[in-house]
């Protein structure tokens, strides 16, 4: 077994891995408000890096978390939870996993809009069919509309801000660090969206716990075997296996949660998840050219 094929194996253990992540949030949401489980899951994920850094005699704490893009990072990562465990909690697991793979057409929108980057008509056709692909799924103006995609459309768009911040803060900090800091905003924003929310605070029970830490095992299991597939293989072999994920993710709201996709909801996400998947996979081959020599440069007009 070559390098590629165990990293396509383990984004592939990866993707499953999240979506069983996604179905123990989604079954927590039936029990628990959305802020007090963004608050939970925040707590629990930054004490896990926390103790990870401090095993390894680093600091979670640094002047370096006030930089402006790890500011921005932070609050794109707590807007993107937000929006999906909403979409988690009033609608279908299947349309919001599916809506979520859309996140690297819109990395692709924001890199030429805010970024600069050039993108030639090869990407630019990717995320039309894209979005394409999300009006499927959402229907807009039709008997079949899907208002619990609109939460998470608004996670897809904070978690493109996320990204596109993480391109901009410096090298030298620590991805634990940020990882941890990520986590621990969603405590305060947690409490304070507490503070506005309708329904008071539940006491888990001993299922809740359960599912939380099953969540944060699946999660942070998947979090490892992601970036050991991204270290080990090429990043053109292994980005199309991310979109395995919504394999999965209808998998698991079919035979656990009794969804029934239609015709146009499954149109829809094969639309994302080939569109996206290529929009990876030709990100990565640039990617590659770009690390070549001089005679290997890529050509003008070749994006």
């Amino acid at each position: 077994m070559n390098d590629n094929l165990r990293a396509a194996v383990l984004m592939t253990v990866s993707m499953a891995l999240f979506s069983l992540e996604d179905a123990f949030i989604k079954q927590m949401t039936t029990g628990i408000p959305v802020y007090q489980l963004l608050a939970m899951i925040g707590a629990f994920g930054m004490s896990l890096f926390w103790l990870r850094m401090a095993w390894r005699r680093q600091r979670m704490w640094s002047r370096a978390l006030l930089h402006p893009m790890v500011i921005a990072r932070n609050l794109g990562e707590v807007g993107g939870a937000f929006g999906f465990v909403t979409a988690l909690a009033v609608g279908e697991l299947a349309a919001a996993s599916a809506i979520l793979q859309v996140l690297p057409l819109t990395l692709v929108l924001g890199a030429a809009l805010f970024l600069g980057e050039r993108v030639g008509w090869r990407r630019w056709s990717s995320v039309l069919l894209g979005f394409i692909g999300v009006l499927l799924i959402l229907r807009p103006g039709t008997e079949a509309f899907q208002p619990a995609g609109l939460w998470a459309l608004l996670g897809v768009a904070a978690l493109t801000m996320r990204d596109l911040a993480t391109r901009r803060i410096p090298a030298d900090i620590p991805s634990d660090q940020l990882s941890g800091a990520a986590y621990g905003a969603m405590v305060p924003a947690g409490l304070l969206m507490g503070l506005i929310a309708a329904g008071p605070p539940v006491v888990p029970t001993g299922q809740d716990w359960a599912l939380l830490a099953g969540t944060m095992l699946f999660g942070v299991t998947a979090y490892s075997a992601l970036v050991t597939a991204t270290r080990l293989g090429e990043a053109s072999a292994v980005a199309p296996f991310r979109y395995t994920r919504l394999g999965f993710a209808l998998i698991v709201a079919v035979v656990v949660f009794a969804e029934r996709p239609d015709l146009p909801t499954l149109a829809g996400a094969a639309l994302i998840a080939v569109s996206g998947g290529y929009a990876m996979w030709r990100e990565a081959r640039l990617r590659g050219r770009r690390r070549r020599p001089p005679d290997g440069l890529i050509r003008r007009g070749e994006r």
